[in-house]
C-alpha cells in the first residue's frame, strides 16, 4: 500500500503539470497528501523540517543562476544581439539549419559547463527568431532545446562538465571521462535519433501548412527596425560566459582553501562553507556577470530606454522558475522519505544484471523524484556496494558502471513534473499540452541510449 500511496503522488503532480496547473501549489499538496495517508500526524513536521527545507535549500543555491540567467537572455534578446545572430546563420545555412543549429548551440553551451537552466534563458531568444523567421512551429522549440541541453551534453558525452557527469566520479573512483567510446555512441544514438524525429515533424507541419504560430505568450519584443549589431560582437557575450566559466571553474579552487572559514565583526561565531559543492555555481554566476557587463558595454544605447522594464520581466521569469523547480526538488525530498520508496529502492536490488539493474533503478529513481542527479545520487547511496560487488564478479570495468549511472539518471527524470521540464516550458511560454509530447519522444531516445551502450558492450566488450 505505501508503495501505491507513493505513486499516487507522484501520478497527482504529473497530471496536474500536464494539464497546467502550478507545481507551486501542487507539488506540498500531492506529497503531503502521501504523508498524510501514510502517517497523520507526520504532516506539519515534514511540511516544516523536509518540504521547506528543501525547497529553500535549493532557492538559496541556485536562485542567483536562475537571476542572473533571465537578465543575461533577456539583454541579448533586447540588444538584438540575438537577432543579428539569426540573421547571420539564417543566410549561411538556410532557414531550413534552425533546430539544428540551435541543438548545437545548446549542446556547445552545456559542454562547456553552462547550466542547463541558464541555457534555456541564453537560448531562447534565439531560437524564438530563428524558429518564427524559418515558420518551424513554436511548439517544436522546447524539444529542440531539450534535446541540446537535457540529453547527450548533460550525461552521454565524455568530459562533460555537468553535475549528472560528476557524481559517479566520487562513488566509483573514475574522471568525467570515463567510457568515452560508449558514451561517444550513446551521444550519436541520441544525437541523430533527436533531429531526425525533429525534422519529421518539420516537414509534416509543413505539408500542413502550421507556421511559428498565432497569440503565443514569452514573445522576444527586438523591434523589426531595430539597427542589429555586427554578428561577432553580438557572439561575444555568448563565447565570454562559456569561456569565462571555464576559467573560474578551474580557477576558484585554487584561490580558496577546501573549507572557507567566514570571520567577521559582526559575526557571533565563525562560519566555515565547503567550497567544492559551490564551484560550478560560483563559476556560472561570475561568468554571468561578465556576460551581462560585455552585453551592456556594446548596446547600453539600444536597452537603456526598455531597461527597467526588461529587468523586471527577467525578474519575474526568474522568480517563477525557481519557484517552480524549488518546489519540485522539496517534492522530491518528501517521497524519497517514504516507506513506500523506500520499498522501491529495495525491490530494485533483486535485479540480477549489474548493468541492466543499474539502468532500471536510476531510471525509475529519477523519475519518480523528478531529478536526475537526485535519483541517481539515492540509487547509488542505497545501492553501491552491491553494483561494485557484481560488476567485480563480472568483470565489468568502473568506468561502465559510471557511464550507465550517468546516462540512467537522465532518462525518466525528464517527466512532466520535471522542474527543467517546467522550467523549459515556462520561459518559452508553452504548455504540456502543446510541447510534452515532442519532448517526451526526446525522453524516449535518452532512455534506449542507455541500454543500447549496454548492448554493445556486451556484444564488443567496448568501453
Amino acid at each position: 500500500m505505501s508503495v501505491v500511496i507513493a505513486l499516487l503522488a507522484l501520478v497527482v503532480l504529473m497530471l496536474a503539470a500536464y494539464r497546467g496547473y502550478s507545481v507551486i501549489i501542487f507539488a506540498p499538496l500531492a506529497c503531503l497528501g502521501a504523508v498524510l495517508l501514510t502517517a497523520p500526524d507526520a504532516v506539519a513536521p515534514v511540511f516544516s523540517n523536509i518540504y521547506m527545507q528543501g525547497m529553500a535549500g535549493f532557492i538559496k543555491t541556485y536562485f542567483p543562476v536562475f537571476l542572473l540567467g533571465a537578465v543575461f537572455g533577456k539583454l541579448v534578446e533586447l540588444s538584438g544581439f540575438s537577432r543579428a545572430i539569426v540573421q547571420t546563420i539564417i543566410r549561411a545555412m538556410g532557414s531550413r539549419q534552425a533546430m539544428l543549429v540551435i541543438v548545437l548551440v545548446c549542446a556547445l553551451l552545456t559542454y562547456g559547463g553552462v547550466s542547463l537552466f541558464v541555457v534555456v534563458f541564453a537560448v531562447y531568444p534565439f531560437a524564438a527568431e530563428m524558429f518564427r523567421q524559418s515558420q518551424i512551429p513554436k511548439r517544436l522549440m522546447p524539444a529542440t532545446i531539450a534535446l541540446g541541453a537535457f540529453t547527450f551534453t548533460m550525461d552521454a558525452m565524455p568530459g562533460s562538465p555537468q553535475i549528472q557527469n560528476i557524481i559517479p566520479t566520487t562513488w566509483f573512483g573514475t574522471n568525467a571521462w570515463a567510457a568515452p567510446w560508449l558514451g561517444l555512441i550513446g551521444s550519436l544514438f541520441i544525437f541523430g535519433g533527436g533531429m531526425l524525429y525533429l525534422e519529421h515533424q518539420r516537414r509534416r507541419a509543413h505539408r500542413r501548412g502550421e507556421g511559428y504560430g498565432d497569440n503565443l505568450r514569452n514573445e522576444p519584443e527586438t523591434p523589426d527596425d531595430q539597427v542589429l549589431p555586427h554578428p561577432l560582437i553580438a557572439l561575444l557575450p555568448l563565447v565570454i560566459v562559456g569561456v569565462m566559466n571555464l576559467l573560474f571553474t578551474y580557477a576558484l579552487p585554487h584561490w580558496y582553501p577546501d573549507v572557507y572559514t567566514l570571520s567577521l565583526p559582526g559575526l557571533k561565531q565563525p562560519i566555515s562553507t565547503e567550497v567544492a559543492p559551490l564551484v560550478s555555481v560560483w563559476s556560472i554566476e561570475a561568468a554571468l556577470l561578465i556576460g551581462i557587463a560585455t552585453v551592456l558595454i556594446f548596446s547600453y544605447k539600444t536597452v537603456k530606454s526598455r531597461l527597467a522594464e526588461g529587468s523586471r520581466t527577467a525578474v519575474s521569469g526568474a522568480l517563477l522558475a525557481t519557484m517552480n523547480t524549488a518546489s519540485e526538488y522539496g517534492f522530491g525530498t518528501v517521497i524519497a522519505a517514504l516507506p513506500g520508496f523506500i520499498t522501491v529502492t529495495e525491490a530494485l536490488k533483486a535485479i540480477p544484471n549489474p548493468l541492466l539493474n543499474q539502468a532500471i533503478s536510476i531510471n525509475i529513481l529519477a523519475g519518480i523524484t523528478g531529478s536526475s542527479s537526485g535519483g541517481m545520487s539515492i540509487a547509488l547511496a542505497a545501492m553501491k556496494d552491491q553494483f561494485i560487488d557484481a560488476a567485480k564478479q563480472a568483470h565489468i570495468p568502473m568506468e561502465l558502471l559510471h557511464r550507465v549511472s550517468s546516462m540512467a539518471a537522465g532518462g525518466m527524470d525528464t517527466l512532466p513534473h520535471n522542474g527543467a521540464i517546467i522550467t523549459l516550458l515556462a520561459v518559452t511560454g508553452l504548455t504540456h499540452r502543446q510541447a510534452y509530447k515532442d519532448i517526451l519522444c526526446m525522453t524516449l531516445f535518452k532512455v534506449l541510449a542507455v541500454f543500447l551502450i549496454i548492448g554493445i558492450y556486451y556484444t564488443t566488450g567496448l568501453v
